[in-house]
């Protein structure tokens, strides 16, 4: 285990998708899949900004 640059503690696992070897600031719980950056970008929901309504 390392840390990153945020001084967090990093835990070395396996992405459920591609199988690469990753490290993420938290130690998963084996409920939930975990991803690669990669991977994780592919599954992550659009991020769907707005005017929070508000009418220009």
């Amino acid at each position: 285990m390392g840390e990153d640059k945020f001084g967090r503690k990093l835990f070395k696992v396996t992405c459920t998708e591609c199988g690469q070897e990753t490290e993420v600031p938290f130690e998963p719980d084996g409920t939930r899949p975990v991803y690669c950056r990669d991977c994780y970008m592919k599954h992550k929901k659009p991020f769907r900004g707005g005017s929070r309504g508000k009418d220009f």
